[in-house]
Parts: structure tokens; C-alpha cells; sequence
């Protein structure tokens, strides 16, 4: 007998092997029915997986994010299959499943359109209708090879070859098409309802320049329909937010091409900058950090010390100069290290926290370069904070409570928090991680937070908390950090004097929460569709006057609210007023000003507040007292 285990803790027996899909029909009709694939002691499989020893068992459906990947990977399937009845001649290479959806490369002698797109979607469809079983065989690796040269698919051909000899390799058949993959897919075409074909895109073989340039077709995939048409409607949500698109509607920066992945910032934007940087100032003085700063070039032998040159030298720009090789720091780390050591440090100092508006720079490939969120010189609000290992735990509980006040003054509200724990390269004894991780996670409980694990998404060095932010539409930023580091203060020899005299080795914390202050910024400006709060904008108020007859008197109440310490421009214009309130309330400015001679007579002010909300007439002093309390309450 063979008894399955199922997620109830029921227990079913069967007198032979038996598949899931069996299994699923034992239940009931309706699972068996839904049935996407099943997970057999923790591992997702085909349907047609047979049990054929005691085994825990879970029905992966529609409603399991497994059976989203099921349903998204046999979609890129689907995809495959319709460019060949299309298009025979194309060649397949790979197609994975990626965020939200999926892509697939092809080779082609002429590029794709849009109106093929089309086609393909439509023929997808059809091949889905048809319902095709889909089944899995298994091949010795050189016949898997044969077999794909015979039928002219030589990149598959190539892939295989690069497997060890003494594989087998699993292959995948619907209809007429059949594809190289590990699996596991939905048991038919049927199952596959709710697909879209999203763009075309460029890719070269093997992610090598050198190789051919393939074209990539993308495509999003989900088992209910509102959860596609919610995920489409938050596309376009998020592409009016476009920081690119607002950066130029607003004038706040720009990009160029004889300086990819830089930034040049205008007066506008670089207030915006400004205002995020001055209040994490005050951040650092509130919590104890001392405002430091190191150099923006430093020795390869430095480099060397901290592992960098060695895991990290592809990624950051070099130079010389008298026979020697320097390096613009990717992050500011073993500058802070060197800061530190430059003074001997008692135990009754620690903990010792620094922190940064370091400058960095790191040579990120061009095609991965985007905007303000991927750039290759950026700011990062850097923290370092050098204790003993028993203050870890507090360390923790107060950067968590930190980073919660922080991203609440910027407007984001719900974090997700995730402990990632030990690789399996790692480096430092099993004790101090244990300690690390238990502080990590005790932390997070004494703050109140649920949490996940992530298992060995650790830094090689320490564990960390990792903290992401859901924005006004539902995406995820992985913005603030907080790691626990043992391996960069041995290598680079710091010490500090302990109770009992001797020297020792401490704990650096590597603490981020804005993390880039350009990516941050890029964040801010999407979240709130450009429309930021008072204390952000880069013009807080202006003064619009009717006539001429009102401009001195528009001049009188900009210069008041300017000593006041208000951002405030005045537009006087020889306008229609309707003109230049329609014109500024597109730059999305939180307050616009009207005076007339009603207002002028009365010494007061015509107030409308960002999207078109009158609030009347008010005296200079209470819309003084009103952006003060908005200021202060950070609304």
C-alpha cells in the first residue's frame, strides 16, 4: 500500500502507483478538473508524476502562486508552438518565466511586427482551444541532440550539447511542436485561458554582444481574467507615473546620451533632492549618526582587502595615474572601516554609527541601465554602525523602527519584511550566525512585524533584513537594508579595546534606507504620480494675478510667504487667469494663489488646493498657518 498524505492531514491509500492527477480525482471532481500540477515532498511535478512511494502530496491549482508559474511557463510554451506554425523557419532558443509573466527568444530572418504579435496571440488561442495533451518524455542527451538538429532547431541542439554526457534531458510535446524543458507543464493546452502578448524586444544569444541578436517576444499569463485585466490596468497606471515621462513634463532632470546611466538634475528636481537629503540629515542627528565622508577613489590594494577586486571588479570603473590602479568606490564600506581605524575605540563607544550621502559609482551594463531606478552614479543615504555582538539585537530593533518613521513621513505604509539567512559560501563561525539570524529575527518580532524567511539569500558575509515597499499601485521597491557583517572589519582589521583590555574584532551593520537617493527619489515621484506632498514640491505655491492692476499687490504676497521660508513663484503674466491656472496646475503644484482686486481690496487670497479643491478666500496669515501645519504634519 501507498499512503499519500495530503495538506488537511487526511491520508489517502492506494494499492499500487498511482499519479496526481489520480490522486486528485480520488478527491473529488472539481480538484481534479482544476488540477495544474501537484508537489510531492516539497518538489512541483507534472500531473502525470507517478507516487509510487508514501509521500506528502498538495494539489497545486489556479489559486497557488506554483500554478501561476505552471500556467506562465507552459505559456511561453504555447508561444513557442504558435511561432512555429506561423513562422516554421524561426528557431526556438529559451523561454523562462519572469515577473508577472514570461518571454521566449527566437531566431528569424526578418524582425517581427507588431501585426505579427497579433497573430501569434490569435494563433495561441486557437492551440489552446484544441485542448492538446501535453506529455513528458525523457531522452539520452546526444539523441536529444540528434533529434533537434534533424529538425533544424540548432540552438536547442546547443544547449543539450553543453549538459554532461551521462544526463537524460526531459522534453515536452504538444500537438506537433515539442520543446527541452525541466518542467513541469500543465497537463494541457486547455488549462492555458488567460494570456497577452505585451512587446517586442531585442536579446543577443547567451546575453554575448559578440552573438547573434535574437528577438524576444513577451507575454503575461494568469488564471482568471480580472487578474489580468487588474495587472494590465496597473501597467498603464504605472506608465503614466513614468518618473522619465515626468521628469520632463515637470523639469526636473534629464538624460543624455554622452553620459548613460547619469544624471543632469535641474533647479527643480534638485530641489526635490535636496528637501529628501536635508531631512535625512536630520534623521542622522536625531539617531545618534555621525554625518562622515570618504573619497571617491581609493587604492586597488584597498579593494583587494575587502574582497571587492577579487567578486566585484567587473562592476566598478578603474583607473591610474603614477604606476598605480585606483577605483571609483561602488559603495562606501571599506571607506568607513578606514575612518574608524584611524582612532583606537573603547568598548564604551560602541556602539559607533556613521553615516553617509556617499557618491558612488558602479559600471552597470548598458542594457540594464533605467531611468533614475538603475543608474551608474548614484548617492546612497549609507549607514556603518560598529558594535559588539550582544547589541546587534537592539541595533536591529531600532533601525526597524527608524526606517517604519521614515518611509511613513515619504507616504509608503505597508512594508514587507524578509530575513535572508546563511549561503552556503559564507564565511565566519556557525555560532556567530546563529547569533546574528536570532537577533535579526527576534528584532523583527519585538517591532511587531510579520516576516518571511528567505533561506540562503544571506550576504556571504551576514545575514540581513530586507525591507520593500508597496507603492499607491501595488508594486514592490526592495528598498532598505540592514546586514550584520563579521568578514569586512577582519579583513580590513579593525579593532576597538574591550572591558577586559584585549583587542577585538567588531560587528560593522551595514544600515540603507532610502538605499539610492536617485532610485528613492525616482520611487517618490511614481507613488505619487508627481503630484508630491507640500513639504517635497519644489514649488509649494504660486501667485497668480488677474490683471495688472493686481501685480504689485501679487509681488506683496509672494515676498511674504518667501520669508516665511515657503517655496513661492509668482506668474504675472498678461494672461487670461483661466490660462494660467489650467498651465500650472499641470506642473501639479500643491497650492495656486489668485488675487484680484476683490483680494486686494480685502488684503486676502483666493486659495485652491492641488486638484481643483476651492477653499475661498483667506487672509495671508491663515494660509501661512495652514502650509505650516502641512508642513509639520508631513500630509
Amino acid at each position: 500500500m501507498i499512503a499519500v498524505r495530503l495538506p488537511d492531514g487526511s491520508q489517502r491509500q492506494f494499492e499500487s502507483p498511482v499519479t496526481v492527477a489520480q490522486v486528485a480525482a480520488s478527491i473529488g471532481a472539481g480538484l481534479a478538473k482544476a488540477a495544474l500540477a501537484g508537489k510531492v515532498d516539497g518538489k512541483v511535478v507534472d500531473t502525470s508524476h507517478l507516487i509510487d512511494h508514501d509521500a506528502d502530496l498538495a494539489i497545486i491549482t489556479d489559486k497557488d502562486p506554483e500554478g501561476i508559474d505552471v500556467i506562465r511557463h507552459s505559456t511561453a510554451h504555447l508561444l513557442a508552438y504558435a511561432v512555429k506554425e506561423l513562422f516554421p523557419d524561426a528557431q526556438v532558443t529559451i523561454g523562462p518565466v519572469i515577473e508577472n509573466g514570461f518571454y521566449y527568444d527566437f531566431s528569424y530572418k526578418r524582425p517581427f511586427t507588431p501585426e505579427d504579435l497579433q497573430a501569434i496571440e490569435k494563433k495561441m488561442a486557437e492551440l489552446a482551444k484544441r485542448d492538446e495533451p501535453v506529455t513528458r518524455s525523457v531522452l539520452p542527451r546526444d539523441e536529444a541532440v540528434a533529434y533537434f538538429k534533424s529538425i533544424g532547431e540548432d540552438y536547442k541542439a546547443e544547449i543539450i550539447a553543453s549538459i554532461p554526457a551521462n544526463e537524460d534531458v526531459s522534453l515536452y510535446a504538444e500537438g506537433k511542436f515539442t520543446d527541452l524543458c525541466r518542467g513541469p507543464h500543465v497537463p494541457s493546452t486547455g488549462k492555458l485561458k488567460v494570456f497577452k502578448l505585451m512587446k517586442l524586444a531585442g536579446a543577443y544569444w547567451r546575453g554575448d554582444s559578440k552573438n547573434e541578436m535574437l528577438q524576444r517576444i513577451y507575454g503575461t499569463a494568469w488564471g482568471k481574467k480580472e487578474d489580468q485585466e487588474a495587472y494590465l490596468h496597473m501597467l498603464e497606471e504605472a506608465e503614466k507615473r513614468d518618473h522619465r515621462k515626468l521628469g520632463r513634463q515637470l523639469d526636473l532632470f534629464h538624460f543624455q546620451d554622452e553620459a548613460p546611466g547619469l544624471i543632469f538634475w535641474h533647479p527643480k528636481g534638485w530641489t526635490i533632492w535636496q528637501q529628501v537629503e536635508q531631512y535625512m540629515r536630520t534623521v542622522y542627528q536625531d539617531n545618534g549618526f555621525q554625518e562622515v565622508k570618504g573619497p571617491q577613489i581609493l587604492d586597488r590594494s584597498l579593494w583587494e582587502k575587502s574582497g571587492h577586486w577579487e567578486n566585484y571588479k567587473e562592476n566598478m570603473f578603474t583607473t591610474e595615474s603614477e604606476n598605480r590602479s585606483y577605483a571609483l568606490k561602488p559603495m562606501n564600506c571599506p571607506g568607513h572601516v578606514q575612518i574608524f581605524k584611524s582612532n583606537m575605540h573603547s568598548y564604551r563607544e560602541l556602539p559607533l554609527r556613521y553615516g553617509e550621502f556617499g557618491q558612488c559609482h558602479r559600471n552597470e551594463p548598458s542594457g540594464s541601465l533605467h531611468g533614475m531606478m538603475r543608474v551608474r552614479g548614484f548617492t546612497q543615504d549609507d549607514g556603518h554602525i560598529f558594535c559588539t555582538e550582544d547589541q546587534i539585537l537592539d541595533e536591529c530593533v531600532n533601525a526597524t523602527a527608524l526606517l517604519q518613521k521614515v518611509y511613513k513621513d515619504f507616504g509608503f505604509n505597508e512594508i514587507i519584511y524578509k530575513v535572508a539567512t546563511r549561503p552556503e559560501k559564507r564565511v565566519g563561525s556557525d555560532e556567530a550566525w546563529d547569533k546574528a539570524e536570532a537577533a535579526l529575527i527576534e528584532s523583527l518580532k519585538r517591532s511587531g512585524c510579520e516576516f518571511e524567511i528567505a533561506p540562503g539569500e544571506g550576504a556571504f558575509y551576514g545575514p540581513k533584513i530586507e525591507y520593500t515597499l508597496k507603492d499607491a499601485i501595488g508594486r514592490m521597491w526592495q528598498c532598505g537594508t540592514i546586514q550584520v557583517d563579521f568578514s569586512m572589519p577582519v579583513r580590513l582589521e579593525a579593532e576597538y579595546v574591550a572591558e577586559d583590555n584585549t583587542r577585538k574584532v567588531p560587528v560593522m551593520l551595514h544600515r540603507a534606507i532610502l538605499g539610492s537617493l536617485e532610485r528613492f527619489i525616482g520611487m517618490l515621484i511614481e507613488n505619487h504620480a508627481g503630484a508630491l506632498p507640500l513639504w517635497l514640491a519644489p514649488v509649494q505655491v504660486v501667485v497668480l494675478n488677474i490683471s495688472d492692476a493686481q501685480a504689485d499687490y501679487a509681488r506683496e504676497v509672494t515676498q511674504a510667504l518667501k520669508k516665511q521660508g515657503f517655496r513661492v513663484n509668482s506668474d504675472l503674466r498678461n494672461e487670461k487667469i483661466t490660462y494660467k491656472i489650467r498651465e500650472h496646475s499641470v506642473q501639479k503644484l500643491p497650492y495656486i494663489i489668485v488675487v484680484g482686486d476683490k483680494e486686494r481690496d480685502s488684503n486676502t487670497v483666493a486659495v485652491r488646493a492641488r486638484g481643483n479643491v476651492d477653499l475661498g478666500s483667506m487672509p495671508v496669515d491663515a494660509l501661512v498657518e495652514r502650509l505650516s501645519r502641512e508642513l509639520e504634519t508631513k500630509a
